[in-house]
């Protein structure tokens, strides 16, 4: 059915919801930009006249097309190259959705997009759809085909397998700036005495380069062992500067809410590392270099001005 000016509009009206709802469960800006299109195209093909709440119908829609990405792209997982990681989002993205509340800036924290891949398709819709969104249990359960009460205890299970490895301060961008610009001038003094005062003893760091970027794929964990790693990634050199294909800006921003390192060489963004910090330090280090996951980062950091680099690394 050719759809009227009418229905794209309530499309429309959805769409920014929709992709922040996809990216939340799949981890992935192009994956839920795909999702979302493909609601689209069964939108386009739906009965609109009978359908009395467009948003419930395109959320339920949108929800199931996630799940069925989900059960695949866990198969996909176990033949991806090095550890696999949420694409980053940064700082005034959209797809980043709604921040008003402690829950919805946590939904979508790399700390806790990376927690949500121990949950079931299942169990993460319903933390997603509940904690970010505020879906009823009524609402959720329509969405999913299942009861109010089991509803109830996919959210408990969800919750307490997050809360099992959260770890994460809410930070404000001004805080978020200050720990980037201690933890640069760490990382480049040569020296690792200084990162280990900023890591919490029980440390990690991580990276995603899928295959086609060097990235360790077991994690460093400790804090000497992570400073170490550092130390040696933020040391210049010839050679660094050849692979990389030039000499790379190093800036401060928050991606996902959290402080965040942005790697640029010549207007592209090659790295993002996410640090997630407790009242105790930086316990977590979390490196995206896979350029397929970049895409988006570089034409939203391209967009706007960000000034001078804090340092110019390797």
């Amino acid at each position: 059915m050719a759809l009227t000016a009418h229905d794209v509009d309530r499309f429309m009206a959805s769409r920014p919801r929709l992709e922040a709802i996809a990216y939340r469960l799949l981890g992935s800006a192009s994956e839920a930009e795909d999702a979302v299109q493909e609601t689209f195209l069964r939108w386009q093909d739906a009965d609109t006249e009978h359908i009395r709440v467009p948003e419930a119908w395109l959320t339920k829609v949108l929800t199931n097309l996630c799940l069925n990405q989900l059960t695949s792209a866990r198969a996909r997982r176990e033949t991806y190259v090095g550890a696999w990681l949420p694409e980053p989002l940064i700082a005034g993205d959209p797809m980043l959705g709604p921040a008003d509340s402690a829950e919805q800036r946590e939904s979508v924290s790399y700390a806790v997009l990376v927690l949500l891949e121990r949950l079931s398709p299942n169990e993460r819709a319903v933390y997603v759809l509940r904690e970010a969104f505020g879906y009823t249990h009524r609402e959720i359960a329509e969405i999913l085909d299942v009861s109010e009460t089991a509803s109830q205890q996919i959210l408990h299970r969800a919750k307490r397998h997050v809360a099992d490895g959260k770890a994460r301060s809410d930070i404000d961008e001004a805080a978020a700036r200050r720990i980037v610009d201690e933890f640069l001038a760490a990382a480049t003094s040569g020296r690792t005495e200084p990162l280990v005062r900023l890591l919490t003893a029980d440390a990690v760091a991580i990276g995603d380069g899928g295959g086609k970027v060097p990235a360790r794929a077991k994690a460093f964990e400790g804090a000497v062992a992570v400073a170490k790693f550092l130390r040696g990634l933020f040391k210049p050199g010839q050679a660094k500067r050849a692979l990389l294909g030039g000499q790379a800006g190093l800036y401060a921003t928050t991606a996902n809410g959290e402080p965040a390192v942005v790697v640029v060489v010549d207007g592209r963004v090659i790295g993002v590392m996410c640090l997630e910090v407790t009242a105790e330090g930086i316990t977590a280090i979390r490196s995206q270099v896979n350029p397929d996951k970049l895409e988006r980062v570089t034409r939203h950091w391209t967009a706007t001005d960000h000034g001078e680099p804090l340092f110019t690394a390797f």
